[in-house]
């Protein structure tokens, strides 16, 4: 027996079309030629992804114990603090002071 309706997450029925319904609108996707129907492969590729993208070159993890008052006020400047900090130990770095 063939599913007639689907819930969705947000709770809201979804009527499927039936066989003859769903015959009509392929004969009218194969019909226009300004569309077609869209094939698994092609289909994977519009998936969305989530996340960042991958970095060129993957910085590795970094677990280091500093003073509480010391992350608060990091932690304080605002979103981003960890790549600010990156390039304060950079600088550091490039200018030999460790």
């Amino acid at each position: 027996m063939q599913k007639t309706t689907v819930k969705t997450r947000s709770g809201h029925v979804l009527r499927l079309p039936s066989d003859e319904e769903d015959a009509r609108i392929r004969a009218g996707i194969a019909a226009d030629p300004d569309t077609h129907e869209v094939g698994d492969a092609e289909f994977a590729l519009m998936t969305r992804r989530v996340g960042r993208p991958a970095a060129a070159l993957a910085r590795p993890m970094l677990s280091m114990r500093v003073d509480p008052d010391v992350l608060a006020k990091l932690r304080a400047s605002g979103k981003g603090w960890q790549t600010r900090v990156n390039a304060v130990l950079r600088q550091a770095v490039e200018k030999g002071r460790v």
